[in-house]
């Protein structure tokens, strides 16, 4: 050990020791260094869900919809499964990535076409209805994942805001980084 650089981890921050060097120094003595990483703060804009969460969420949430709707208005009404399942797809989108959207869709497409129309249990594929409710639905889960990014970065952005302007020393002051006294 002795003169040599020692380092280890723990848990997510690293400690890095080294011997104390410069004037008032005693020999022996070590100071201790500390590097965080970045993203252990504080997140502007909180993750997304992880793909697969969202997936098992649209299994879930299309097999329970469209129970549900076979049961209170009976099967062979594509129309009001087809907008339970877009709203249901903008829901999963809120907490969604980008990417999740075109699977999202698809799972919600197979129990809209599976289990909502006649012959229950059949899939089929009709040239002009199903990539209209293909695209539909994923439309609608796009549309959830857009509006969940906007509001996420509104929120982001009023808060960086805020904390620059209430730095400002006048009211209508130009708003800067730095807090240098104004030009006279």
């Amino acid at each position: 050990m002795g003169q040599s650089l020692l380092s280890f981890m723990c848990r997510g921050n690293r400690e890095v020791l080294f011997p104390l060097a410069g004037r008032g120094a005693r020999e022996g003595s070590i100071r201790v260094i500390r590097w965080v990483s970045l993203g252990a703060g504080a997140r502007p804009v909180p993750p997304p869900a992880p793909t697969a969460l969202v997936w098992a969420g649209a299994f879930g949430g299309a097999l329970v919809l469209v129970a549900l709707l076979n049961t209170v208005v009976g099967p062979g009404r594509p129309s009001f499964a087809l907008t339970a399942l877009s709203l249901l797809a903008v829901l999963l989108g809120l907490c969604a990535r980008f990417s999740a959207a075109p699977g999202t869709a698809v799972l919600c497409w197979l129990f809209l076409n599976g289990f909502a129309i006649p012959p229950a249990g059949t899939l089929t594929w009709a040239g002009s209805r199903d990539p209209f409710w293909l695209a539909c639905l994923l439309t609608a889960a796009l549309v959830g994942t857009v509006l969940a990014r906007v509001a996420h970065a509104r929120a982001a952005y009023r808060r960086i805001s805020t904390g620059i302007s209430a730095t400002t020393a006048e009211p209508g002051a130009p708003t800067s980084f730095r807090n240098d006294p104004p030009a006279k």
